[in-house]
């Protein structure tokens, strides 16, 4: 799914992200992640030598759910944006790209991994809808 440019705006703007992904069980299991774009794709990192729970859930079952407060309101309720979508686990790249968003999480000139972090992977997720209040719902 090609993401519009509100949607876009919502995703770069520094908003910490929900993420959803399925347990063994099928109960659901949320983190609180950085995300940033690799052209349509939803990315986030991940800095760590030993898969994290989301991260082991997203190889067994792909589907997953992001969501977001976004700022501002729509008929006197708060915007948020909700992905529904495909997720793909990639192995390297994470100190760079965890080093990226927290330009704009944190602050400009931030290096959050250390020298030498392990390479980690990153969540690579696919928009399949896209739903909520904002901009995007209109």
């Amino acid at each position: 799914m090609i993401l519009i440019d509100t949607v876009r705006q919502a995703l770069i703007a520094g908003h910490l992200a929900h993420l959803v992904t399925l347990n063994n069980d099928g109960s659901p299991q949320v983190s609180i992640v950085w995300v940033g774009l690799d052209g349509d794709e939803i990315v986030c990192g991940h800095l760590t030598t030993h898969p994290y729970q989301k991260l082991k859930n997203v190889q067994r079952d792909a589907r997953v759910a992001l969501s977001m407060v976004t700022g501002g309101k729509t008929d006197g309720l708060d915007n948020y944006l909700v992905i529904n979508g495909r997720a793909r686990i990639t192995e390297g790249g994470a100190p760079e790209l965890v080093n990226q968003l927290a330009q704009i999480y944190i602050a400009p000139g931030t290096t959050f991994a250390p020298d030498g972090a392990p390479q980690g992977y990153i969540t690579r997720i696919t928009a399949e809808s896209i739903h909520g209040i904002g901009p995007w719902s209109q």
